[in-house]
């Protein structure tokens, strides 16, 4: 989406980055979502053909149900992630724009005899997230109710003589919502919510929250090189759905107990080190910090310092204090409230 000018919107003095993450944890924040890419699976083999390509189960999907989902190599290494929709005819994945042309090339490889075909429907529409505690709210005050809207659900609302979908997004710290139109009517909804009182955000604001939460981002926290289990994102897993790619390696790692490292969050004393920093104890390595921020919290306008990353399972046991070059680290619960 190519949001709309902030000249155009009433937004001559955008909130500072601290009220704008307050509005998102407090009140409400609305931003364009402008790097996310969509494909649409076609064709009667479609159900069948992608369950047998992620890690969580699409069968039983009804329309207007969705799922998060990661796709593996055969050895069992993320490639990728994606959230899945169904609808009457087709499955909607959503991702990072970044993701789209590599994930098309990788599921086009194993396309065979199967009746399916993709599509990238990437700038197809225009996308605008609102988050917060009063998003629902707001959303219902300009006419459009979703406070029914399950989970990962998806579905379409007529408002002012068009149509807007609208997907309760997943957020495990305070409520999201998608919606999803085409422009003209997305810059009426941004400032139809700006008049409600919601508030511009910007993406360093919107960052600062996935932090908080602890969602893990692809090409970020989740590289090429991890396997599903040390991102701690069981909601991506089905353990009972049958063969897809990589599920060998999945199982194997389930029956067996668990997995060396896990994905975790640290707050850190000492100066603000460098993504890929190493965590050690006792003089060795045993983890890494993959997302590192400064980030103002509202409830006492203190600074914290958070970090992501990675750190082996039998030193996060121990909860004991981790040095990194310039400081020391201690884990943190996610979603991090401070205590």
């Amino acid at each position: 989406m190519t949001p709309p000018a902030q000249s155009d919107l009433r937004v001559s003095s955008p909130a500072t980055l601290p009220a704008q993450l307050t509005a998102l944890l407090q009140g409400a924040g609305i931003s364009p979502l402008e790097n996310t890419g969509w494909i649409r699976a076609t064709g009667d083999d479609r159900v069948r053909w992608l369950n047998g390509m992620v890690t969580n189960s699409i069968q039983q999907l009804q329309p207007g149900e969705g799922t998060y989902n990661f796709l593996l190599s055969v050895q069992g290494r993320i490639q990728g992630d994606a959230y899945i929709f169904a609808e009457p005819d087709a499955l909607l994945l959503e991702t990072a724009s970044s993701q789209i042309s590599g994930l098309i090339a990788l599921l086009d490889r194993f396309i065979i005899m199967d009746d399916v075909e993709l599509a990238d429907l990437t700038g197809a529409s225009s996308g605008l997230s609102i988050t917060g505690p009063q998003a629902a709210s707001l959303l219902a005050q300009i006419g459009l109710p979703v406070e029914a809207l399950g989970d990962l659900a998806r579905q379409t609302f007529p408002w002012k003589s068009t149509e807007i979908t609208i997907i309760h997004a997943y957020s495990p710290m305070v409520p999201r919502y998608e919606l999803w139109t085409d422009s003209a009517t997305a810059a009426a909804l941004t400032q139809a919510l700006l008049d409600a009182e919601a508030i511009f955000c910007e993406p360093q604001s919107q960052e600062w929250l996935r932090i908080l939460e602890g969602t893990p981002l692809y090409g970020v926290d989740i590289r090429d090189r991890e396997l599903p289990q040390e991102t701690a994102q069981t909601r991506a897993l089905h353990f009972a759905k049958g063969c897809y790619l990589g599920q060998e390696i999945v199982e194997r790692i389930r029956s067996r107990g668990n997995v060396h490292r896990t994905f975790a969050a640290f707050r850190l004393d000492g100066e603000l080190p460098a993504p890929g920093t190493k965590l050690n104890s006792n003089g060795k390595d045993v983890g890494e910090l993959t997302t590192i921020a400064s980030i103002p919290l509202p409830a006492n306008q203190s600074i914290v310092q958070l970090a992501l990353g990675y750190i082996r399972r039998e030193v996060l046991d121990l909860n004991s204090p981790l040095a990194y070059s310039g400081g020391v680290a201690t884990s943190v619960s996610l979603p991090f409230l401070n205590r």
